[in-house]
């Protein structure tokens, strides 16, 4: 149901995924959804009542940030929300956007869609018509009438982004240009005024406190941080550790799609990929733990690995459509200083001879700490194997290093051996089949 601006309607399912939408292409900004969880007054109860790709999930497990699904000309990025978990002191959901490196005048196609999550049934959505310079959006909100829940289309643009948005209702950001923030003003805007103190007479003895009946607050949190980190081959590294990312679980996330256009000698096999139905890309994981042992978690052979115990590694599954959640390796950051160095990998496992004509996309998100994301750039030999990141644990740092190096196996060579040798790993290789 396509909806003006100001409209409502009941939204009658307990679980809804909300998706952001629009038209993806040269020029046009990335963009970013979030959602804020609002009392009665407004405002959040604390930083934690703010999801978005810093911070994916809430304490109360009722929305999370579930990234996004690149498409030919369009990309989505998705939120659900479980409204019956959504906590009774909250009011309003309010689902946002923001546009990185550009204004929303530069995005086409705007628009937000609310999805039941179980069927995925269309119960609203809006499309933004009136954009110009802003760069984060209001685009709607879930809230509470008499017991129910509802969405609101909203249309609220800002022109400060994504931090004007998020200290507009209550979030704390911390942001390195906030540096230049005075002794003085901070204590101005965080301190309560102080009043002189008046001789009066002792008050009566209080009565018992009353029962608490409402649920607690979030306990308060450390200042959120909206960057983010893009690797590049100019600037191909990060210290997870002056991002604050090293602990916590770390997903690594692969998400592709075929080229819409296809060039030179790549364009019979793009076509045959595009027609092709199981094209099947395998994200895989070397790994050296500190106590000398080596292996691979990859779907080949069932080698999924595990997060609690070594290699501290696991593989959620093996996805063949490149989308949301498409391939995802998490990595225990709790347990850094039992591993060494882990290179992350992506083998064409069936469905093409090559990496060419497509689109792939690496998201490392450390459970604390900015995201760090990455592009493979275009493909120009025939490789089936691309060495994606290197994981470095130094002893007093973690290090994230992009490769995005596309390797030509030789003839009779698995692509795993050609990433052993290529990264030094020494390890014995038997044929292996999912």
């Amino acid at each position: 149901m396509s909806m003006l601006k100001g409209a409502n309607t009941p939204v009658s399912v307990r679980s809804v995924r909300v998706e952001l939408g629009w038209h993806s292409g040269p020029g046009v900004p990335d963009v970013d959804a979030s959602a804020l969880l609002l009392q009665s007054s407004g405002k959040v109860r604390s930083d934690s009542d703010f999801v978005f790709y810093n911070q994916p999930a809430h304490a109360s497990g009722a929305v999370r940030h579930e990234g996004k699904q690149p498409a030919t000309g369009a990309t989505t990025d998705s939120v659900a929300v479980d409204l019956d978990r959504v906590e009774s002191s909250i009011e309003r959901v309010v689902l946002a956007a923001s546009a990185d490196g550009g204004t929303f005048g530069q995005v086409p196609g705007l628009h937000i869609r609310v999805l039941d999550a179980g069927s995925g049934a269309e119960i609203a959505r809006y499309d933004s018509q009136d954009a110009t310079v802003e760069t984060a959006f209001v685009l709607g909100e879930l809230y509470r009438r008499q017991g129910a829940w509802k969405f609101r289309a909203v249309g609220q643009g800002y022109g400060t982004g994504l931090e004007g948005l998020a200290t507009d209702f209550g979030i704390t950001v911390d942001e390195p240009q906030q540096a230049t923030v005075t002794e003085a003003s901070v204590t101005q805007a965080t301190l309560p005024a102080v009043t002189p103190p008046v001789a009066t007479p002792p008050p009566p003895p209080a009565a018992p406190p009353a029962p608490v009946t409402h649920a607690a607050p979030p306990a308060p949190s450390a200042p959120v941080r909206l960057t983010k980190v893009t690797l590049t081959k100019e600037s191909p590294s990060v210290s997870l550790t002056k991002q604050g990312g090293t602990s916590g679980a770390m997903r690594v996330n692969l998400s592709w799609q075929v080229r819409k256009q296809f060039q030179g000698w790549g364009a019979k096999l793009g076509r045959a990929i595009a027609m092709h139905g199981d094209l099947d890309l395998d994200l895989c994981a070397l790994y050296e733990l500190s106590d000398g042992r080596k292996g691979v978690v990859q779907a080949l052979g069932n080698a999924f690995g595990a997060l609690n115990q070594p290699p501290f590694i696991h593989l959620d599954g093996d996805d063949r459509t490149g989308g949301t959640p498409g391939e995802n390796l998490t990595i225990n950051l709790d347990r850094r200083q039992d591993i060494r160095r882990v290179v992350i990998f992506v083998t064409v496992y069936q469905g093409a001879r090559s990496f060419a004509d497509l689109d792939a996309t690496v998201t490392l998100q450390p459970q604390h700490g900015a995201a760090i994301d990455f592009s493979l750039g275009e493909c120009t030999v025939p490789s089936t194997v691309c060495a994606l990141a290197l994981i470095t644990n130094t002893g007093s740092d973690l290090v994230v290093q992009r490769e995005a190096r596309f390797l030509v196996p030789e003839r009779g060579v698995s692509p795993q051996r050609t990433i052993d040798h290529a990264y030094g790993w020494g390890m014995n290789w038997t044929p292996g089949r999912k």
